[in-house]
């Protein structure tokens, strides 16, 4: 497999997950200025919506969407835990989370990305920091997302909790969120990632 990635972009999620897994795979980084691979392929005819992640498979196949990949990953390899099984309820649960990190947190922070007005931001940033508060009250009981067990939802949410310290929005004000994040930058698979991915030296 292969993970075609941007740095601390919703992709990170996925290599996280990948790491995570233990399943063989390769990354390589896009430019999305220019659309380019890092050896020069035109990333449009790989993913056509031109964002990442896109997940080439070995039989040749392209899978996008972050919380596709997620369970993807997961369910290659059932034994990392990083999802329940299907038929499951806690899987539903699984989803709900995967669901909410999407449209709640992730969709919102697109006008940071493009350059909204600082009234905009302002709104944007007290939306996200009243989703967080509610991700804290579950943190307060539990050490990840989904009980005692790291799952796709976690390497998720950790994305999303870089974001908002790029951005400036303050997440230190909720005690078991900020143990969760410490508790997750942590973990050997995390830090592998944040170093190849360039965003903190080894």
């Amino acid at each position: 497999m292969k993970l075609y990635y941007y740095p601390g972009a919703c992709s990170q999620a996925v290599h996280i997950a990948l790491r995570e897994s233990g399943l063989p795979f390769e990354i390589e980084k896009i430019d999305l200025r220019v659309g380019k691979t890092e050896r020069g392929a035109d990333y449009r005819a790989i993913n056509p919506k031109g964002y990442v992640p896109a997940l080439e498979l070995d039989n040749g196949e392209v899978l996008t969407e972050v919380v596709a990949l997620l369970q993807y990953v997961a369910d290659r390899r059932p034994e990392s835990l990083l999802a329940p099984p299907w038929g499951n309820f806690e899987r539903y649960r699984l989803v709900e989370w995967l669901a909410f990190i999407s449209s709640e947190l992730h969709k919102q922070f697109g006008p940071f990305f493009k350059g909204a007005t600082d009234e905009v931001k302002r709104q944007q940033a007290e939306l996200i920091t009243r989703r967080f508060e509610y991700i804290d009250r579950r943190l307060a009981s539990t050490s990840f997302l989904m009980g005692d067990t790291f799952t796709v939802a976690d390497a998720y949410l950790f994305v999303m909790s870089g974001w908002a310290k790029m951005f400036q929005i303050d997440t230190e004000r909720f005690p078991a969120l900020t143990a969760w994040i410490k508790r997750v930058a942590s973990r050997p698979a995390v830090g592998e990632v944040l170093v190849t991915e360039g965003l903190v030296k080894k």
